[in-house]
C-alpha cells in the first residue's frame, strides 16, 4: 500500500475498538439508529437474503436490527477487534438465526468468492485507508445479484468539533496538528462503487444531530464508540488541559443553542449495489431507441448549432 493510501493507524483502530468492547452497550445509540435505517431499506426488497455478513459488528448494533428476518439463516459478525466480534456475540445471544463470529480486517477479507447474498456495514468503512479494495472485496465476496448495503461517516461530520479543536489548539499552542479523519463525500461514494465494479450503485446522504450538555459529554461518547484520532500524522503528545477547556468554550459560544446545549452533526452516506448478474437490468446501447424524444414530448427536434429562432422546422411566416 503507498504511503498516500496509509492515512490510519490500523492497529490503532483496533486498539479503540478493543478498549471500547467492554462497554460499548452503553454507547451504541449512533449504531443503533444507522442500523435501524439500512434494515428499513431492506424492507422495500422482495428478496431472500440466507447468507449475511455484518462488517463491523460494533454492538451487535445491526444483528439487533435484523432479528425478525426470518429469511437470514446464517448471519456472520466480524469485525478489525476480535474484542468487539466477542462483544457482539454476546449481545446476540438468543436470537432466532446462526450466528458467527471472528476478527477480520475490513481490507482483507477472509471469505471466499461468492459466498454471501448480503453484506452490510454500518459505521465501519470510514476507517480504512483502501477502501476502494475494500469495496471491492466486498464486491468478491457477494454471489451473483447479491446485495451490498452499507453506512459510513462522510461529508461535513462533527465540523462543530473540528472547528472548535483547531481555533483552540492555534489560539492556545500557536498551531494545530490533524485530529479529524478525512471523510468522502456524496460524489466520492458514488464514484467508489462504480469503480468497485457494482452494478445499480446508488449513494446518498442523511444527517444524524445529536444534543449533548457540553464539548466533554460528546468527546466521552467518541471514546465510548472506538471513534477517537487514528490519523498516522496525528500528535503524539497528550493534548493540553487549557486547549481542551478552550475548544469546549468555543465550542459553546459558536454552536450552543439557547438552552446552552450544543449539537454534534454526524454525515451518513449511504451505499448501495449489486453484484453483476445477467438478470440484471441493462442500459440501452447509444443509439438504440425507436422513438425521438422530440416526438413525446410533442415538440420540434432542433439540431446542435442551431439556435432557438433558426426557423428550423417551423412554418413560413
Amino acid at each position: 500500500m503507498s504511503d498516500a493510501m496509509n492515512v490510519f493507524d490500523r492497529r490503532l483502530v483496533r486498539r479503540h475498538r478493543d478498549r471500547a468492547a467492554a462497554t460499548i452497550s452503553d454507547y451504541s445509540f449512533l449504531f443503533d439508529a444507522v442500523a435501524l435505517r439500512l434494515a428499513d431499506r431492506l424492507l422495500d426488497i422482495t428478496r431472500r437474503f440466507p447468507n449475511c455478513l455484518d462488517l463491523g459488528c460494533r454492538g451487535s448494533a445491526m444483528a439487533r436490527a435484523l432479528a425478525e428476518r426470518r429469511d437470514i439463516e446464517m448471519l456472520v459478525q466480524c469485525d478489525l477487534s476480535p474484542l468487539m466480534a466477542r462483544a457482539a456475540k454476546v449481545q446476540a445471544e438468543g436470537s432466532g438465526q446462526v450466528m458467527m463470529q471472528l476478527g477480520a480486517d475490513e481490507e482483507c477479507l477472509p471469505f471466499a468468492p461468492a459466498s454471501f447474498e448480503l453484506v452490510v456495514s454500518a459505521l465501519t468503512l470510514h476507517w480504512t485507508n483502501d477502501l476502494p479494495g475494500a469495496l471491492i472485496q466486498i464486491r468478491q465476496a457477494l454471489k451473483p445479484d447479491g446485495l451490498f448495503l452499507g453506512a459510513m461517516l462522510g461529508g461535513d461530520s462533527l465540523h462543530e468539533l473540528r472547528t472548535a479543536l483547531l481555533q483552540a489548539e492555534i489560539e492556545i499552542e500557536g498551531g494545530a496538528s490533524p485530529r479529524m479523519s478525512p471523510l468522502a463525500d456524496l460524489r466520492d461514494a458514488g464514484a467508489l462503487l462504480q469503480r468497485a465494479g457494482f452494478a445499480l450503485p446508488v449513494a446518498d446522504t442523511d444527517r444524524i444531530t445529536v444534543s449533548y450538555p457540553n464539548a466533554f459529554k460528546l468527546m466521552q461518547d467518541l471514546r465510548g464508540m472506538g471513534e477517537t484520532n487514528a490519523i498516522h500524522e496525528r500528535r503524539r503528545t497528550p493534548t493540553r488541559r487549557a486547549t481542551l477547556f478552550r475548544a469546549a468554550e468555543i465550542y459553546q459560544e459558536m454552536f450552543a443553542d439557547a438552552d446552552g446545549r450544543v449539537p454534534a452533526t454526524f454525515d451518513v452516506l449511504t451505499l448501495t449495489g449489486w453484484a453483476p448478474d445477467a438478470s440484471q437490468q441493462q442500459p440501452l446501447r447509444p443509439g438504440s431507441a425507436k422513438s425521438r424524444l422530440a416526438e413525446a414530448l410533442g415538440v420540434s427536434e432542433q439540431g446542435a448549432n442551431e439556435s432557438p429562432g433558426s426557423g428550423r422546422g417551423r412554418p413560413p411566416s
